[in-house]
């Protein structure tokens, strides 16, 4: 089966950035898993899976607008300490989750002080030239569940 609307696939990649520094893998790992067509993965990736089929192996390079989006200098906030205490100790560059009013959002601590937080709503790869290595393990029709859902069920996907 080919991959196009609707269809769930599960896969294996590594990431890297322009440098060549390797950031994810999840190689040895239990796959990711996406709804194809549902806005679940990055835009770039998401294109460059059509058409594919389980056991392909590719690579692609993603510019920013593809992948997280240009960095935005009007993405800084103040946030209260207090709803970060669930992220421990704080220090300037730690990925942190703040909750939004669009959702879990990740941000990147500027500043710690004693009753604020600055922090950085950039995604943490917003601006970067992307690498990614895929292999492709599995692609099956989705439920009619995982559709009205609008994501993959099961391990690797969004468990209910």
């Amino acid at each position: 089966m080919q991959i196009s609307k609707n269809a769930v696939v599960s896969f294996h990649y590594s990431l890297k950035n322009a440098q060549g520094e390797e950031l994810e893998n999840n190689r040895g790992e239990n796959p990711t898993l996406y709804l194809h067509g549902a806005n679940n993965i990055i835009p770039g990736l998401e294109k460059a899976m059509e058409g594919r089929s389980a056991g392909d192996s590719f690579e692609v390079d993603l510019t920013p607008a593809e992948a997280y989006g240009e960095r935005r200098e009007d993405m800084a906030q103040r946030v209260p300490a207090k709803y970060l205490k669930h992220e421990g100790k704080l220090r300037p560059g730690q990925t942190v989750r703040i909750n939004t009013d669009k959702g879990m959002r990740s941000a990147t601590v500027i500043k710690v002080g004693k009753f604020s937080v600055d922090v950085d709503m950039n995604h943490p790869l917003a601006g970067q030239q992307l690498h990614f290595s895929i292999e492709i393990a599995d692609v099956r029709q989705a439920t009619a569940e995982e559709v009205q859902h609008g994501h993959a069920h099961g391990v690797g996907g969004h468990q209910h």
